[in-house]
């Protein structure tokens, strides 16, 4: 048996070059809000509020392909197969966007950034959700699932670290945006891409799952919103993520303003990322020992704790916020990882239910969710600040007051909402032995030697649907007028 099919481990070498691809891509996230807008504001002197605005509508564009592209990656089997297909299809999309945005023409504007962020993001959204699909499909294992998606998260840590070293360097060693130093990660993303995505899509298999059809998937999506562990987690996330959004959205300006020392802004944020990974492992070796949801509700915890500290610092107080980013860096892999290990459990609910695989949907809303809850610290940080007379021009950044309160925002105000997310996976109802259970059931009804149960037909008969128990410790089917 491969861990395409079952349980089996899947060799190191392979689980290397699957993750690969995230290495890359993950310059399409946080390295590409820090560059690109003061790149198109100050240097092409597009403005902050014309920029600002751009982006807002192009990241409007990306959450409303998020579920387009999830269904249509279940619906439609593309050369290659369903996830390396759309995989390989996102490839020429994100190469253009990301090479015309960071090496622009003489006289781009306001529309070059739209048309190519419009672009870029397609791409983005067809390889990243692709990836994720194919990681939750890999192995119905439940350790195997958290070892797949956490080596994958690593290389998106790597990636992270490269991506907003290497302009600087490019640079040579300035730390404001040049031209020369965005042209060069745009290249180094433009050639490692398609290398890293070809690796990935020859040395590791896909598991032979059948098509959903657009129509079947959007006809049973009252099962989607019955899926009791579904609607607990992305409650969490959503949580924990805007929790994550309102100290990364407001970093810099904590950093230069609160802690008085933005020339160690990057080098605070290499030792957060730089924890992340080292300790990556430690939650994968927890979650083993225990459960995803605890080790996660745990790093969660350990973040809360840590962080609050940090609005109560001032100026000067560069060691005990560099403590606050060692601790809180040392969790970032668990909520990379962990969420997204407990997501691929999720979907064999819904497999159960109703015979569909819809992994491409399931996690188009889970992007969704997490876009949603960036744009939405983003929305509630600045107009904070800003309402408490704040200004980033100012030298004292507008009077003690307004630093009191961006203080607190970053630090104190992300708190209730992870411990929400920490009551909401307390008693995630998705164990180690139930996950066992489903992934029996399912294996049991892949195999054509096997009759179906009574009143658990295929998705298209008209019998009644299988609906799962989930606190009993194996998967049951009943009953049920849902169909």
């Amino acid at each position: 048996m491969t861990a395409a099919a079952g349980t089996a481990t899947l060799p190191g070498w392979r689980l290397a070059l699957f993750g690969l691809p995230g290495l890359p891509l993950a310059a399409l996230t946080l390295p590409l809000y820090i560059y690109l807008p003061t790149y198109y504001a100050d240097t092409l002197g597009l403005g902050l509020g014309v920029v600002g605005g751009v982006l807002l509508a192009a990241r409007i564009w990306d959450m409303v392909t998020d579920p387009v592209v999830g269904v249509l990656a279940d619906a439609a089997r593309l050369p290659g197969g369903r996830r390396r297909g759309w995989m390989v299809a996102g490839l020429p999309f994100t190469i253009a966007g990301i090479w015309m945005l960071m090496s622009p023409p003489d006289g781009a504007g306001a529309a070059h950034l739209l048309v190519w962020s419009i672009v870029l993001h397609l791409g983005g959204t067809m390889m990243v959700l692709s990836q994720q699909a194919w990681a939750a499909e890999l192995s119905d294992g439940y350790d195997e699932r958290s070892r797949i998606v956490t080596v994958r998260e690593v290389f998106v840590i790597l990636g992270t670290l490269a991506a907003i070293a290497l302009p600087v360097v490019a640079g040579g060693g300035n730390t404001a945006v040049t031209a020369a130093g965005l042209a060069t990660l745009g290249a180094a993303i433009a050639l490692l891409l398609p290398v890293t995505t070809a690796a990935a899509v020859i040395a590791v298999p896909e598991p032979d799952r059948p098509v959903t059809r657009a129509r079947g998937q959007l006809a049973r999506l009252g099962a989607l919103v019955a899926n009791r562990p579904f609607r607990r987690l992305i409650g969490a996330y959503i949580a924990n993520g805007f929790a994550n959004g309102l100290p990364a959205t407001l970093f810099l300006l904590y950093v230069s303003h609160v802690i008085g020392r933005p020339d160690l802004a990057g080098p605070l944020l290499f030792v957060y990322f730089a924890a992340g990974i080292l300790a990556a492992p430690l939650w994968l070796r927890l979650a083993a020992r225990t459960s995803k949801h605890r080790a996660w509700a745990i790093a969660m915890a350990i973040a809360t704790a840590a962080f609050l500290p940090a609005a109560f610092l001032g100026t000067g107080d560069v060691v005990p916020f560099l403590i606050i980013c060692i601790a809180t860096g040392a969790t970032l892999g668990a909520d990379l990882a962990l969420p997204n290990a407990m997501q691929a459990d999720v979907i064999d609910i819904d497999r159960l239910e109703t015979g569909q695989e819809r992994a491409g949907l399931f996690f188009a809303l889970w992007g969704f969710a997490t876009k949603a809850a960036l744009a939405l610290g983003i929305g509630t940080a600045f107009p904070l600040i800003d309402a408490a007379g704040f200004d980033p021009a100012a030298a004292d950044g507008g009077g003690a007051a307004a630093l009191t309160v961006l203080a607190l925002v970053y630090g104190a105000l992300p708190v209730p909402f992870k411990i929400w997310a920490i009551l909401l996976v307390r008693r995630f109802p998705l164990t180690r032995e139930i996950q066992s259970g489903l992934a029996e059931e399912i294996a049991r009804r892949r195999s054509p030697a096997v009759a179906t149960p009574p009143g658990c037909g295929p998705p298209s008969s008209r019998k009644p649907s299988c609906s799962l128990s989930v606190a009993a410790p194996r998967a049951s089917c009943s009953r049920s007028s849902a169909s």
